[in-house]
């Protein structure tokens, strides 16, 4: 975060509620609260859970309207055996339809992630068409699995930046969202 707000990136992080039991229809308009209008000087990442709503979020954008990019980190889909989930898990066409809605999209996983299983996260990378990074040993990307800072997270931005013509638009909105 403090990188990016150094380059002039305005770095929006809403609070989510519902902690163990989240909504998904009041993660979309606390998620569309935060954020206003959306256009192709906003980009959006997603951890976990997050990265399942920003997709439901895209998927209610006007036809036409995109995104710079979305980066997601240790995103999945489709059932990964949590009941009060349920209604955030999807199928894969919906999570296609969120492919018109952003310019790139990039996901990036652990191979010992035991909260989103390889095949999971997999998954949801195919579905999106999306860049792939496989990070080895991050666990879950939590402070409890050793994980301060993601570096290839910060190496995506700056790609999606530059194919947004950041130099010409000034400023990037970064909406981040974490599961509890």
């Amino acid at each position: 975060k403090n990188s990016l707000e150094e380059k002039g990136v305005v770095v929006v992080e809403p609070q989510i509620s519902g902690g163990r039991n989240p909504k998904l229809l009041v993660w979309i308009e606390e998620i569309r609260n935060a954020v206003g209008v959306v256009d192709e000087n906003t980009c959006v990442a997603g951890h976990s859970l997050g990265c399942i709503a920003l997709v439901h979020f895209l998927n209610t954008l006007p036809e036409g309207q995109k995104v710079a990019g979305a980066v997601f980190v240790g995103g999945f889909f489709s059932d990964i055996g949590i009941p009060n989930l349920k209604e955030f898990y999807t199928d894969e066409e919906t999570v296609k339809k969120a492919k018109s809605h952003s310019h790139k999209f990039v996901t990036i996983m652990s191979d010992d992630d035991q909260s989103v299983p390889l095949p999971k996260a997999l998954e949801f990378q195919k579905a999106l068409d999306a860049e792939l990074i496989l990070e080895k040993n991050k666990g879950h990307f939590c402070a409890e699995d050793g994980v301060l800072e993601l570096p290839s997270a910060l190496v995506s931005f700056s790609k999606i930046l530059v194919l947004s013509s950041f130099l010409i638009a000034h400023k990037l909105y970064l909406i981040t969202l974490t599961c509890v």
